[in-house]
């Protein structure tokens, strides 16, 4: 259901009281007992906020330490980068994290500029520090690095996050952030009796080395993007980072490269009080969200289309990109993925390997197997979350990999990684490459699309499920589907594992010859999603998300 005040100007009722939000982090320590109140990652990380205790001082202490001995039970011997975006709660955190990592012996790399930290950025320092002379990366031995990312990514202001990255560069496996979670658990109790070392005096230790992370990343950049077409072009590229870390990126890269991004808000404001609504009547900064890029785009409605051929969006982190085109509004991820992969496979990265595959999330569009198909790239279909590229990436099996919620990343020009982490500035600018490579922007490129492959419609819808019904879910099994039509149509698969790397999916996903079907539970509500497609009507979409709520009815009731 979408709130009545979606997409409107958020009002001083919206806006968090950021003083409560920071005296709530340091003065409620939370109650081991209450679930809610432990530490749980989830696809990214613990999520959380000093309001409901869920994100506070004990909970950082007690995952730092957690992380901390994880290092030392994994041989990580080298520097942890340590980074943070734009949330109230982010510098608490971070200021909290050098405190237990420098009296645990870690080497902490901080931003030398004071500075906000995208989250790709924390992972493309590891993966460059832990590169082998080759451009292979070195996972174990003497020196291997990781770090933390202290973001909740596009949640809420009130919220928190917390999120660790291994030597791979990327979202920690399962086995690893379980392990995590439970010593922090443990220590949850007992935290004030975790060693810490006064924040001043930490930032006075030899384990503190200063790191340039912009610079780092900003030179590195034209090893991925075509900066001289964009440059030579003369494409206008406009950005808005939604008061996000990725802010005081863009001069830089116009000073390295010589080009003309316009940054058309460089506000950085914990309460966000300049976005408009997101769907559920919270400020939510996702720039793929009409909604919330509502006051953006009226804004270059009114006149600022002037200065710009297209616009990119990042969120607080910038692991998440938006795109806007004249005249069409916000692009839908999953169109805009499908752009990216037909120009990407089709010559203009000539030094990728040609064995390398389209890396896409069993819940992303079905546009994109289509023109997978149709442009003869291999098509590896894998869970929902983005570790489930880290692997995939590194190995080369896959050179791209996106996901349905505007994550994606793809490997360097030259075949080798990236970032494992969902990188929101390179998806910005690939816009701006391909516009000015096709002439066409990547709103127009997907009309063309369409016209090749069919037009689709797409719809996640959440329902409510108890505790029970959300268990219930990873135990499913294709027998458990007794439905033979969906929306008409003769069901031709029922799947429970992705068919792309045999990874339980924790649902189950239906498909037809023109619809599917997919449904998981939330980690962190009471909810479970189900994610729809037609390539049929709008009319057969709703048939699809009506028969698909009988038939995960029937299975998790048989």
């Amino acid at each position: 259901m979408i709130a009545q005040n979606a997409g409107k100007q958020a009002t001083p009722q919206d806006l968090i009281n950021v003083d409560e939000v920071l005296s709530k982090y340091y003065d409620i320590a939370p109650d081991p007992s209450q679930p809610s109140q432990r530490v749980s990652f989830g696809t990214s990380g613990h999520r959380g906020s000093s309001l409901t205790i869920s994100f506070n001082e004990a909970h950082i202490v007690a995952i730092t330490q957690a992380i901390a001995e994880q290092r030392i039970k994994e041989g990580v011997t080298g520097p942890l980068y340590l980074g943070r975006d734009t949330h109230a709660l982010s510098l608490p955190a971070w200021k909290t994290a050098i405190e237990v990592l420098v009296a645990n012996g870690v080497r902490v790399r901080i931003d030398s500029r004071n500075d906000y930290t995208p989250t790709p950025t924390i992972s493309q320092a590891i993966l460059t520090h832990n590169r082998a002379s080759d451009g292979s990366q070195r996972f174990s031995g003497n020196d291997i690095a990781d770090g933390i990312v202290v973001t909740p990514s596009h949640n809420p202001p009130t919220d928190g996050g917390f999120k660790y990255d291994p030597p791979t560069g990327g979202p920690a496996s399962q086995s690893t952030t379980q392990a995590i979670a439970d010593r922090a658990n443990e220590l949850l109790g007992a935290y004030k009796h975790i060693k810490r070392v006064p924040f001043e005096q930490a930032l006075k230790s030899d384990l503190i080395e200063h790191f340039d992370y912009r610079q780092h990343y900003v030179e590195d950049l034209s090893s991925v993007i075509d900066f001289d077409l964009i440059r030579s072009s003369g494409v206008r590229l406009g950005i808005d980072p939604l008061g996000g870390a990725s802010v005081n990126y863009w001069p830089l890269i116009n000073e390295q490269y010589g080009l003309e991004i316009g940054v058309i808000n460089p506000e950085v404001d914990p309460t966000w009080q300049f976005m408009t609504i997101d769907h559920d009547g919270k400020i939510r900064m996702d720039p793929s969200s009409p909604y919330a890029m509502k006051g953006l785009v009226d804004r270059l409605n009114a006149g600022a289309w002037d200065s710009f051929d297209l616009v990119g969006g990042t969120d607080p982190d910038a692991d998440r990109h938006g795109i806007v085109c004249p005249g069409s509004g916000v692009m839908d991820p999953n169109h805009y993925i499908a752009v990216c992969v037909e120009y990407l496979f089709s010559g203009h990265r000539p030094g990728w390997p040609s064995s390398a595959g389209v890396g896409k999330t069993l819940v992303s569009s079905s546009l994109i197997d289509r023109i997978a198909a149709a442009i003869g790239a291999k098509l590896i279909e894998v869970p929902v979350g983005f570790k489930w590229f880290v692997d995939p990436l590194f190995k080369r099996q896959v050179a791209f990999g996106g996901e349905e919620s505007s994550g994606m990343s793809f490997l360097r020009k030259d075949g080798h990684v990236w970032t494992t982490d969902k990188d929101g500035l390179i998806p910005d600018l690939l816009a701006a490459e391909i516009t000015a490579k096709m002439g066409k922007n990547p709103a127009e490129l997907h009309a063309d699309q369409v016209a090749r492959f069919g037009e689709s419609w797409y719809q996640r819808v959440d329902t409510p499920a108890s505790m029970e019904e959300k268990a219930q879910f990873a135990s499913l099994n294709p027998q458990d589907v007794e439905a033979s039509q969906l929306a008409g149509e003769t069901i031709t698969a029922t799947l429970t594992k992705a068919p792309g790397n045999d990874a339980a999916i924790g649902g189950v996903k239906v498909v037809t010859q023109n619809n599917w079907f997919a449904a998981r539970p939330s980690g962190t509500e009471n909810i479970y999603k189900v994610y729809a497609e037609s390539f049929i009507s709008p009319e057969a979409l709703k048939q699809v998300l009506s028969d698909a709520q009988q038939v995960v009815s029937k299975a998790l009731n048989k």
